[in-house]
């Protein structure tokens, strides 16, 4: 079963449970990936569905931060309660082990040795860690590296 068809699944579950907030989270899922559907007249597949996914997830945690800085409580758990939706449908994030490995593979491959060599690195990580690993954290690791 693919993403798209597991979301649909979750979606009437959520209706037949009456679960109004887990509705409208998946609903709120539903309409970005259509919109990028729209937008660029594919039909997603996981790898893109994931990705969009991911996009909604990092606004979620800015919203979030946002309106914790702004003492709105209510608003805070409503963006919980969307971002722990969304986890649901990430694949599972690898350890901070095996992303050093790889790293360190990408750095052997590829040659680097200062920060000018970090968009090649980068180039070779994105396609083997996006969606299952930060890539905030990956980027901080490969800098690190770089720079010893």
């Amino acid at each position: 079963m693919g993403l798209k068809e597991r979301i649909n699944d979750d979606m009437k579950e959520a209706m037949r449970a009456k679960d109004s907030q887990k509705l409208e989270s998946i609903r709120l899922l539903r309409a970005a990936i259509q919109r990028r559907e729209v937008d660029e007249r594919v039909d997603l597949d996981d790898e893109g569905v994931i990705s969009v996914v991911q996009k909604q997830l990092k606004q979620c945690q800015d919203a979030i931060a946002q309106f914790t800085d702004g003492g709105r409580d209510d608003l805070v758990a409503k963006e919980g309660i969307y971002r722990d939706v969304l986890q649901a449908y990430m694949p599972k994030q690898m350890e901070e082990e095996e992303i050093d490995k790889i790293v360190q593979t990408a750095l052997d491959q590829t040659g680097a040795r200062n920060m000018r060599d970090m968009g090649k690195v980068m180039g070779v990580l994105k396609p083997q860690l996006q969606g299952k690993a930060d890539m905030g954290l990956v980027s901080q690791k490969v800098k690190a590296k770089l720079q010893e």
